[in-house]
């Protein structure tokens, strides 16, 4: 062997992953759809079913049945090995045919293989407490550790079946046969963590959970629970909580045969991108049931106005029909919206809820299911009020409540079971309504299997030739992490400096390669039909790098997405981790997640590097090579509660510049150090310096031109004076 190549080696172990070829990675979230979208594939441990007590004749039985359980090579012909359908599915034994029942005679799991197999999949279901529990706590105690005790004593586990496959809709929980059929076509087959622990319940609780379904029924013998679920994202929470919608409307119609449409679910959600998205997702599950889904638009009707209302407008359209203007018209004659799916934001549906009442909201008697969909978001405080108006709306005794997102603090969990418990008391119904917690994975963390960057880049220049080098690899990455290809996402702070970064970055692409129409940028104050149009360009691969604010941070589905640039740091450890989840969907390797901080960041950076390293720890990292060191942990600073606030309701205070004055009527700080911008400071000088002159020459000139005109108009009058 040649001693320079012995002595050229690199000390560092290669890492373990999928082959470089060409400069780039082999594996890429646009490549395809992955084999298995599941997130977490923890191996059930061999001791199954045995309880680690020694020396208890239980545990000697057990090993005693497992000794007699072993292969016998010697038996007869007549035993009958599993088949591949029973081994997968672990004991269902019949598949209903059609026009048999759907709910066949099956051979479920015991608790303690529906416990292994949650386990497994980092799966953990609560019975929260219900209000009569909560009361009996009416004295705190002194010590926390008798609260924990207390607490777990509240809050009990509950483990019930899991969906091992979509084919076990049909035949175990008695889906719908055309659902069925279209999620076929859709080619669902593995379900995900969130969709295995989630559609059960939803579906036939009393199947799901055996003999613990007594505690959730009520005097009649039926269940009402309510869901409150936690998942990372790109889980597939969406089609968890649209299966079960549209099978209950199937069956209710299917046993009162009427195929009229009566609005029986509403979907909220925070944006106008995931309601369509929710709306198109929707409609696919319903084709061929009749199931109308309608997504929510301005002006438009769901509740019939008052009778007082529509007898004096029909009154003044006799008496004033012809002065009367023609879009007050339309807005008089348009029909009411017939729906069984509503999707909307809560801003579009609580307007529409007021404009059809004088006094308060219209009420909505037959909506039995409301979803939440990023229910932090819409129980945070920009939100709070008009979520908590349509929930007050929903007067059914029957209403079943879910809410779903990604992160869910306990204030926010809070105000979701004291809501829940106030609207029962109000209502007055007989029972309390419970709610189960279903967490997916460790609570508030970002999604295991796309790799985390924090560069420092210490000035705004920095951060603009950082985000340039993405755009432009030069050379292939030495530490053997994976490189950023497009399409990615690019995060801003505010509106005003994502639309300066896009005219930056206007001529970065080169003309061949499509030239400034692969660079796009997407915000809040564009119209509908632009970000419509901005964003079909993005899905069908015409835009390559998107420059967009926090309005795509939640919920938007972007299969392809390879990478996600903050170019701006997140304003929370909840922004951050919903921003870098729009890569790495449904299970899908190789996306990168990219941010880069300056010297104002260096405060705030710390909820991010927590978020980084627990993420790479739950992806199974050793601590040697993970990029979060503990003593980069340990040197960066503790922000406060306050600070924290400050930031997440204002963001990095250096980045507040052109929103106009602070909140104590001061300019913001820092506005000329964070302007987007490759020119340096001398060159900007010189060109506001020009354009002062410009301005201040065009100024004396109207001032000239001002006095020459007052001059002629004295001359003019003083003849007539004298």
């Amino acid at each position: 062997m040649d001693i320079r190549k012995l002595l050229s080696r690199s000390a560092k172990k290669p890492q373990k992953g999928p082959a470089i070829k060409d400069g780039g990675p082999a594996k890429l979230p646009s490549a395809g759809t992955p084999a298995n979208p599941q997130l977490f594939h923890d191996a059930i441990p061999e001791s199954r079913g045995k309880k680690r007590k020694r020396g208890t004749e239980r545990v000697e039985e057990e090993a005693n049945d497992q000794e007699e359980e072993s292969v016998d090579f010697f038996a007869p012909k007549s035993t009958k090995p599993k088949s591949k359908k029973e081994d997968q599915t672990d004991g269902v034994l019949e598949t209903p045919k059609d026009g048999e029942d759907d709910s066949p005679a099956v051979k479920l799991l015991d608790e303690e293989e529906c416990r292994q197999i949650l386990r497994s999949h980092r799966l953990k279901l609560t019975l929260l407490s219900s209000a009569k529990e909560e009361e009996k706590k009416t004295k705190k105690s002194k010590k926390a550790k008798v609260e924990k005790k207390q607490e777990k004593h509240r809050n009990k586990e509950l483990y019930p079946q899991p969906l091992v496959a979509f084919s076990d809709l049909r035949s175990i929980y008695g889906i719908s046969r055309r659902l069925g059929e279209n999620l076929a076509q859709q080619g669902y087959k593995i379900p995900t963590e969130v969709q295995m622990g989630s559609l059960p319940l939803l579906l036939k609780p009393e199947t799901a959970l055996g003999d613990s379904m007594k505690e959730l029924e009520d005097s009649n013998g039926t269940a009402n629970i309510n869901l409150l679920a936690v998942a990372p994202t790109g889980s597939g929470k969406t089609l968890a909580f649209l299966i079960p919608v549209v099978n209950s409307i199937v069956q209710r119609r299917r046993a009162s045969k009427d195929s009229g449409h009566v609005l029986d679910a509403v979907i909220v959600a925070p944006t106008k991108e995931l309601a369509s998205q929710i709306v198109n997702e929707a409609k696919k599950l319903c084709i061929g049931t009749g199931i109308k889904v309608v997504g929510m638009r301005k002006g438009m009707r769901i509740v019939p106005k008052d009778d007082q209302e529509e007898q004096g407008e029909s009154s003044s359209e006799e008496e004033d029909s012809e002065s009367e203007d023609e879009a007050s018209k339309k807005k008089s004659s348009q029909p009411l919206a017939k729906a069984d799916i509503l999707v909307t934001t809560p801003g579009l549906l609580l307007s529409a809820l007021s404009a059809s009442s004088q006094e308060e909201q219209a009420p909505l008697p037959t909506v039995r299911t409301l979803v939440l969909d990023e229910a932090d978001v819409l129980l945070d405080q920009l939100f709070r009020d008009q979520t908590l108006g349509i929930w007050k709306s929903c007067i059914n005794p029957e209403l079943r409540v879910a809410l779903w997102s990604a992160t869910m603090g306990s204030n926010i969990e809070a105000l979701a079971s004291s809501t829940i418990q106030s609207r029962a008391t109000r209502l007055g119904l007989d029972t309390q309504p419970r709610t189960v917690r279903l967490i997916v994975g460790l609570k508030d963390s970002a999604i295991p299997n796309i790799t985390h960057k924090l560069i420092y880049a210490a000035t705004e220049p920095g951060k603009l030739i950082a985000l340039r080098q993405l755009l432009h690899p030069t050379a292939r990455a030495t530490d053997g992490t994976q490189s950023l290809r497009p399409p990615f996402l690019v995060f801003t702070q505010t509106i005003p400096r994502a639309i300066a970064l896009h005219s930056e970055l206007l001529y970065d692409i080169p003309a061949s390669a499509g030239g400034s129409s692969r660079i796009a940028v997407l915000h809040s104050d564009l119209s509908d039909s632009a970000r419509d149009h901005v964003m079909t360009r993005f899905r069908n691969g015409e835009i390559w790098v998107l420059i967009t604010t926090d309005i795509l941070s939640r919920g938007v589905d972007f299969r392809g997405i390879n990478g996600v640039v903050n170019y701006d740091v997140p304003n929370s450890g909840a922004a951050y981790i919903h921003r870098v989840g729009r890569t790495g969907r449904a299970g899908r390797d190789g996306g990168v997640a990219v941010t880069l901080y300056t010297k104002e960041d260096i405060p705030y950076v710390k909820n991010v590097a927590n978020i980084i390293a627990a993420s790479e720890k739950a992806a199974g990292i050793p601590a040697s090579e993970a990029s979060m060191q503990k003593w980069l942990l340990d040197a960066l600073p503790t922000p406060s509660k306050e600070e924290k606030k400050k930031l997440k309701m204002y963001g990095v205070e250096a980045r507040r510049g052109g929103l106009g004055k602070g909140k104590e009527g001061k300019e913001t700080k820092g506005k000329g150090k964070t302007q987007i911008s490759t020119k340096s400071g001398y060159e900007r000088k010189l060109e506001n310096n020009r354009r002062g002159a410009i301005q201040a020459s065009k100024r004396r000139k109207e001032a000239e031109s001002a006095k020459e005109a007052s001059a002629a108009e004295e001359s003019e009058w003083s003849g007539i004076d004298a």
